[in-house]
């Protein structure tokens, strides 16, 4: 994803697209946060609610290259315990095997 996860568009496109993979019969998700640069707490609440759904339908939501300024966001929010957070692209891939 690229520019912001805010109300609006960017938390829409993230919810549409997840709901869009999974409809497809895609359960494995790596989201790929390097471009983002900004998430409010609709962003916040996107996440965590992509997370439960994709969860709920036996998949598993993991993310990939976080900003620093997204990795504080998560930590006070006590989120980066709920998520599997990866750095490298190979890591987190081999990580659903």
């Amino acid at each position: 994803m690229d520019g912001k996860v805010t109300i609006g568009e960017g938390s829409v496109a993230l919810r549409s697209t997840i709901r869009r993979l999974l409809g497809e019969g895609k359960h494995k998700i790596l989201l790929n946060l390097g471009g983002v640069g900004y998430v409010d707490s609709s962003g916040i609440g996107e996440l965590v609610s992509s997370f439960t759904a994709v969860n709920k339908e036996g998949g598993t939501l993991k993310l990939l290259n976080l900003t620093q300024k997204i990795q504080d966001l998560l930590a006070i929010t006590k989120l980066l315990t709920v998520f599997d957070v990866f750095e490298n692209e190979g890591e987190a891939l081999a990580s659903y095997n």
